[in-house]
């Protein structure tokens, strides 16, 4: 019997990741992967560019039988009455928006906005930059008849690709925009109103097993996504057969399907951004703004902290240094705890967390004696590690269980950052073996609307062996950090 196949599609900031997996058993079959463009600001066009060039060097989607797209939040994408793209998507880490997210939180109060939408509006939410659309471009602001998130385009160019009216999103990913509530299911037209003037019209909210529509191999071939000899046609299967799409998700939301994350367990992720998230079975508002109320792919809810400057804190330190990842690790493995009194505070984009976002990075307490490779490197992880070590107080001050610590992302192959992140983070900390965690939680998102019933399909991810890695807590090397963080 021919297995089944489903397709996980990654559409990260920095790249498109595509994972072809058996439906059944979750046994990775093969995948690709394709760069995007750097920079705040990215025309969709290049995320479908990216997603077809990955989905050809995975082998092609011939022999499969459903798909889900996961991707970065927040980003802002605009159409026209035609579905044309009106001006290059902001994405998440465009902080240009961030008086308008003052603005916003001044004219309608931060608790209000925590109780109406789960989140207060930072730089980052779709909501401020629909603000500082209208304000600062109010010619592109007219002509949006429709706003998506990246996810959301990704599936509409899959399933139709013209029609504006079919545009569809997933409750996990349309948490974060800042004007629909996971609390009540419902958006908030209301605080769309408040931020753009009017509403454009939104994509349809699907839930966690919905399937977005489907697609026919032959809009596949007219896409260039199926190549000459096929896997559909080398296995019997029917030309005419059609490919399911599933609901999409949020990047951190696909991570949490992907490892089969569950009450009590939290997350910290370090990419591009950092997170730390929970899952839990009630909705947060957190009217500090400093957690993030989000819902998750699943039907529950997903508490997440974000910082802007993670492993990019890191690629600065090899810059400065002029070393490579692994000698990066090396160096600051061979410096003491604490660097000798060397401390960095990361906030080399700005930052979110807290919510910072002209604020420059700093380097405090240099001396001769800690004036070394290894104690910069050292101090470039500690402080890193520190920033995401906030995250994790938040989600625990808001009373979230903490009984495991998963550690995840590019950051997390570092050895360095597996062995020193116990002792900044306070408990041991479990260590999946590398993977592409939010591409496969779109592959059982897939399998999920391919199957249905009511629970995601629980495959033997590797992330059910983790490496445990322990170490004592020094909880003077926090306040340290906090010390220089709060001048």
């Amino acid at each position: 019997m021919t297995a089944r196949l489903v397709a996980g599609i990654d559409s990260s900031t920095q790249s498109c990741k595509v994972v072809i997996r058996d439906a059944d058993t979750g046994a990775l079959v093969r995948s690709g992967s394709a760069p995007h463009p750097a920079g705040t600001e990215v025309h969709p066009s290049a995320w479908w560019d990216a997603l077809c060039q990955a989905t050809a060097a995975a082998g092609g989607l011939g022999d499969v039988a459903a798909l889900s797209v996961a991707a970065q939040q927040h980003g802002m994408v605009c159409l026209d009455a035609d579905g044309s793209v009106v001006r290059p998507a902001l994405l998440w880490n465009d902080t240009r928006s961030a008086q308008a997210a003052s603005d916003l939180v001044g004219e309608f109060g931060a608790k209000e906005w925590a109780e109406a939408a789960g989140t207060v509006p930072v730089a980052s939410f779709t909501v401020t930059k629909l603000r500082w659309l209208a304000d600062h471009e109010p010619a592109h602001a007219e002509r949006t008849a429709a706003v998506c998130l990246p996810h959301d385009w990704l599936t509409w160019r899959l399933t139709d690709g013209r029609d504006i009216s079919t545009l569809s999103t997933d409750r996990s990913d349309v948490s974060g925009t800042g004007y629909w509530s996971p609390a009540t299911g419902e958006y908030r037209r209301d605080l769309l109103r408040l931020a753009f003037g009017r509403e454009p019209l939104l994509p349809r909210v699907l839930g966690p097993a919905q399937r977005a529509g489907e697609l026919e191999p032959s809009g596949f071939a007219a896409a260039g996504l199926l190549n000459a000899g096929s896997a559909r046609s080398r296995l019997g299967v029917a030309e005419s057969e059609p490919l399911l799409l599933g609901a999409g998700a949020g990047d951190n939301a696909g991570a949490a399907l992907g490892l089969a994350v569950r009450p009590g367990d939290v997350v910290v992720s370090i990419g591009t951004s950092g997170t730390v998230f929970a899952v839990c079975d009630t909705p947060s508002a957190d009217p500090t703004g400093i957690i993030a109320g989000f819902a998750d792919a699943t039907g529950r809810y997903l508490p997440l902290v974000c910082t802007l400057n993670a492993a990019r804190v890191l690629d600065a330190g090899r810059a400065l240094l002029g070393v490579s990842p692994g000698e990066l690790s090396r160096l600051a493995l061979s410096a003491p705890p604490g660097a000798d009194g060397l401390t960095l505070i990361p906030y080399l984009e700005g930052e979110r967390t807290p919510n910072r976002p002209d604020a420059a990075g700093s380097l405090h307490g240099l001396r001769l004696a800690n004036s070394t490779p290894a104690h910069l490197a050292r101090a470039y992880v500690e402080g890193m590690l520190c920033g995401l070590a906030d995250g994790l107080d938040a989600i625990t001050a808001l009373g979230i269980p903490v009984e495991r610590i998963m550690l995840i992302g590019g950051g997390a192959r570092s050895e360095a950052v597996r062995r020193i992140a116990p002792a900044i983070l306070g408990r041991p900390v479990l260590v999946p073996a590398p993977g592409e965690y939010v591409a496969d939680g779109a592959a059982v998102q897939a399998a999920w609307a391919l199957n249905g019933g009511d629970a995601p399909p629980r495959w033997n991810a590797a992330a059910e062996a983790p490496e445990l890695f322990e170490d004592q807590a020094l909880p003077w090397l926090r306040e340290r950090y906090r010390g220089y963080r709060d001048l």
